[in-house]
């Protein structure tokens, strides 16, 4: 398996006041035959987390054709779990709704953040309306402190969601740290989830994070991109296979993209999404400081 990298995407240009800096999370859906419109998260002043879109042409997907004109979905009132961050993860039409699926969160004080999962309708207008100001993944004893960063599939009458989930944050030699896996959920209606036991992924060796899945079914086979942050490494993208989508092999080796040499994406590169877009297969990810120096594009050009 193989990426071709086509360069970076986009990178907010510093002129909105809600969108000074970043664009991360890059979440691709496909609008239309020539459209491929990426959701992302940028900044403002106060660090504060809000999404926004633009589109591109599949057939040429590092130009930009067009760009929203506000964030699609504003954070919370104070106190509210996204009241720090609402960061689109996960766009779909199921049941005749258009679902968002977002990641909303608040910072702490002995804690940097808590970080959980909310729903957004879509109109007919584009515009998105919160569900409700509480999280659908919210905290459980076994989760309380992230469940975020959602991929959620759709297989017919049901879905199927693959998140994020910490359980513990811990101080070591390179300070404070949380310990993150994949874990996995379906639901039939979109708004009641139900956990499956276990984690998905976990960490291995030096590693304290596995996340921002982003699953993708080939026929019979699910494949899983995802992000690796681990105590000695940069940030880097691996890979794993499943036959059902609950009990993966990983494959990091196979991920098929690394650091370039130099640039926007030479220090790290992290938060994989995956669209089957105008004949081609495209990975959208972030490169150095998590988002800062925006996002790009690579193609898959082969398949060992």
């Amino acid at each position: 398996m193989a990426w071709r990298k086509l360069g970076l995407v986009y990178r907010p240009p510093g002129t909105a006041a809600w969108a000074l800096t970043n664009a991360a999370y890059p979440t691709a859906e496909v609008v239309a035959e020539d459209r491929l419109r990426i959701y992302f998260t940028s900044l403002d002043a106060n660090n504060f987390g809000r999404g926004g879109w633009l589109e591109v042409d599949p057939t040429d997907p590092c130009r930009v054709l067009e760009l929203c004109d506000g964030p699609i979905l504003d954070i919370g009132d104070p106190g509210d779990f996204d009241d720090c961050g609402a960061n689109p993860f996960s766009v779909l039409t199921f049941q005749g709704r258009r679902l968002m699926y977002y990641q909303g969160w608040q910072r702490g004080l002995r804690t940097p953040f808590a970080a959980f999962t909310g729903l957004a309708v879509g109109d007919a207008a584009g515009r998105f309306t919160k569900w409700a100001r509480v999280p659908i993944l919210d905290r459980t004893d076994e989760e309380p402190h992230i469940r975020g960063a959602p991929c959620v599939l759709d297989c017919g009458d049901h879905l199927r969601m693959w998140y994020v989930a910490s359980s513990r944050w811990s101080e070591g030699p390179a300070g404070l740290h949380y310990f993150v896996t994949i874990r996995h959920a379906t639901s039939t209606d979109g708004i009641t989830w139900t956990t499956t036991p276990g984690p998905c992924l976990t960490p291995e060796d030096d590693e304290y994070a596995v996340g921002r899945p982003w699953v993708v079914r080939d026929g019979a086979l699910f494949r899983m991109w995802y992000a690796i942050r681990s105590l000695n490494r940069p940030y880097a993208i691996g890979y794993a296979e499943s036959d059902d989508g609950l009990t993966w092999r990983r494959q990091d080796d196979r991920a098929g993209i690394a650091r370039s040499a130099e640039g926007w994406d030479s220090e790290m590169i992290c938060f994989p999404n995956v669209v089957d877009a105008g004949g081609r297969r495209l990975l959208f990810y972030n490169g150095n400081r998590h988002g800062a120096s925006g996002f790009g594009c690579a193609e898959w050009v082969a398949d060992a």
